[in-house]
């Protein structure tokens, strides 16, 4: 999703996007080969998504991408805490997302259908709580700085609550409590979910709890509604929608044109 966080209605003209992908298995031999490709484009930024930062092939990929000396930002999940140092001593930028939390991946419970749920509820957390604003904020400055013609600061940053609801700018305190009960809740689910998919061995055991994790994420996507639906009535909801030239406009009422923005907001 981020390019689209970057060009959500694909109008801007300052930047080209290229998404690649390995695949769900982040092997090393699809890694390193996803990854020479990325390198041989020669882009001025490269962003790599992906969780499991500590696995062999995500370590290659990122063992290749600073060989390269290439800008690179790692967006990933709260285990890469561990080798946070690793990846900035490597000069690679780190954003950490705590309340992206790991899917119940069992097959005695995921499906197709039970795996697009989840997920459309972490992003729907993520996306309320500020996070999804938030990453896209760090990565406007990188563009900015890039267009200047200077090598950007890579951002060194795990996105805990204050962090996230900070660039969500709700107005109304009820809406704020709410979306930090529902990045707490996303956050815990991490627990849950690694506890059944690589600690618990019993099947009947590791499938209620499973369950229970899904649960949570879904009781925070409801609460993240109930939030955004606060700011909504009383038409406070913050949009800063990307120009053309990729400065950020800001508005708050619905009926309103944005006001264009000179740098990115901090």
């Amino acid at each position: 999703m981020l390019e689209f966080l970057l060009d959500e209605t694909a109008e801007r003209m300052d930047i080209d996007v290229r998404v690649m992908g390995s695949g769900s298995k982040l092997g090393v031999e699809q890694c390193r080969e996803i990854t020479n490709l990325m390198v041989q484009q020669k882009p001025d930024l490269i962003i790599l998504i992906g969780p499991a930062q500590a696995s062999p092939g995500p370590t290659e990929a990122r063992r290749i991408l600073a060989d390269a000396k290439i800008p690179t930002v790692i967006i990933s999940d709260s285990p890469t805490r561990k080798i946070a140092k690793e990846v900035e001593d490597s000069g690679l930028g780190y954003i950490i997302v705590d309340a992206d939390s790991m899917i119940g991946a069992r097959r005695e419970f995921l499906d197709p259908t039970e795996m697009a749920i989840y997920n459309s509820d972490v992003i729907r957390v993520l996306a309320v709580t500020g996070t999804l604003n938030f990453i896209a904020k760090e990565i406007d400055k990188i563009i900015e700085q890039i267009k200047e013609g200077t090598r950007p600061d890579f951002p060194h940053l795990i996105i805990d609550a204050d962090k996230a609801i900070g660039a969500a700018g709700f107005s109304n305190p009820y809406a704020r409590a709410k979306a930090a009960v529902a990045y707490e809740i996303s956050k815990e689910v991490s627990k849950i979910n690694s506890e059944a998919c690589f600690r618990v061995m019993n099947w009947e055991v590791y499938v209620p709890l499973v369950a229970a994790g899904h649960e949570m994420m879904r009781t925070a996507a409801r609460i993240s509604e109930e939030a955004r639906e606060i700011e909504k009535s009383g038409d406070t909801v913050l949009r800063e929608p990307h120009f053309k030239d990729g400065k950020r406009g800001i508005k708050r009422a619905l009926i309103e044109k944005p006001k264009k923005i000179r740098q990115a907001s901090t």
